[in-house]
């Protein structure tokens, strides 16, 4: 019997939303959930009990980070991630496959995989779909996805189907040698397709038909409108199996929560609300505010009222203000427990409408009252992390 099984327990007749539970070996996940990031092993800023404390269920590391420093094999000697980094719940990992796309002219593609140097000493390094399922067995953890092929945006048609085809290709080849492996591991199916409708809905019939126990729906969120976002996700998810988990890659912001549930999805990942976080950005109601502004500098009272995080529940705006001002480390923990107890009280809050019927009415007031930050905003912030990276390699 799988150690995997996934449970709908309720679905929205007005909207594709649906409440359901993923078993794993790690414990059991109840969507629509809110994947933390952990890249290298560590969710910035906060402990695992922190995590706990927030509403984490599952979280989510990288491949490729992971592979080159400090190594997959040095983790398998620690018993695996779970062990290496103190954390008893379900860990998802992805491919690396979105990071090497990042590498833009650091990357060579061919049909046994990817080329490419390494960001950290420039070293040569080639990924293929069976040194992923190797180096995910040896990270261990419960979820894992296989390497694929983010197509760019803009992208010509024909670039994105041979992307896609390949893709398929690499999938096929990873279930193949995921065989050798752990068989307490889940091999997620990744949908691809750039920005054709088309090819979107020819990736989810043919990777929904292979026998993957859920799907990572992929390739979004990478530069285009959120509007065009969410017109892929409608051509998508109709041929997308039923009574398979869906996962939205790298999609996680307050709204792109609320719309994503409405259109299927029951897993979300984002560095968005912790890096956002550390950046002074914090979530209310109302939508991201920025805790430098001067406006904060007297408030005695929390950040938000209402707020059951543990840092509104014992410390002030003002407080808030002054650290991140003053730059002190205890800041970056604060703004972060904050905005990932923002992110998993509105994913449990999501679930609870679906449950009971009132997601409609939920989403409504919700996209009314929150304000997100403006498609201007986006590619500001986009950019500006796109050039702390290139400085950092």
């Amino acid at each position: 019997m799988s150690s995997f099984t996934f449970t709908i327990e309720a679905e929205c007749s007005e909207s594709w939303a649906r409440a359901g539970t993923f078993q794993t070996p790690h414990g059991a996940i109840q969507t629509p959930i809110f994947m933390p990031v952990g890249t290298q092993a560590t969710v910035k800023s906060v402990s695992p009990e922190e995590l706990r404390s927030v509403g984490a269920q599952i979280i989510l590391s990288n491949t490729y980070h992971l592979m080159l420093r400090p190594g997959s094999e040095l983790i398998s000697s620690f018993g695996g991630l779970h062990s290496f980094m103190h954390w008893d719940g379900p860990i998802l990992t992805d491919s690396g496959g979105f990071q090497v796309w990042s590498l833009g002219h650091l990357r060579k593609l061919s049909e046994e995989g990817v080329l490419f140097k390494s960001h950290l000493d420039g070293s040569p390094q080639f990924m293929t779909p069976e040194s992923v399922m190797r180096i995910e067995a040896e990270l261990g953890s419960d979820i894992i996805l296989p390497l694929d092929i983010c197509a760019p945006y803009p992208c010509a048609p024909k670039e994105a189907k041979e992307a896609m085809e390949r893709t398929h290709r690499w999938e096929e080849r990873a279930l193949v040698a995921k065989e050798r492996y752990r068989p307490d591991q889940a091999l997620f199916g990744i949908v691809q397709g750039a920005f054709e409708p088309e090819l979107r809905q020819e990736s989810a019939r043919v990777i929904g038909n292979m026998p993957f126990p859920g799907l990572s729906i992929g390739g979004l969120s990478v530069g285009e409108p959120k509007a065009q976002m969410w017109e892929m996700l409608r051509h998508t998810t109709p041929a997308l199996p039923r009574e398979k988990p869906r996962h939205l890659l790298g999609v996680g912001s307050p709204e792109d929560l609320v719309e994503g549930v409405g259109l299927g999805m029951d897993m979300f990942d984002c560095v968005l609300p912790t890096r956002v976080a550390r950046h002074g950005g914090l979530f209310t109601r109302d939508g991201r505010v920025s805790i430098k502004s001067a406006r904060f500098k007297t408030i005695p009272g929390p950040l938000e009222e209402g707020c059951d995080c543990y840092t509104c529940r014992n410390y002030s705006a003002a407080y808030l203000h002054h650290l991140y001002r003053a730059e002190e480390q205890l800041y970056y923990r604060l703004g972060t427990i904050h905005n990932l107890r923002f992110m998993l009280r509105l994913a449990a809050d999501l679930r609870a409408s679906i449950l009971d019927g009132t997601y409609p009415t939920f989403r409504e007031a919700f996209l009314k009252r929150y304000q997100p930050a403006s498609e201007q905003v986006r590619e500001q912030q986009r950019e500006k992390w796109k050039a702390a990276r290139a400085r950092q390699s």
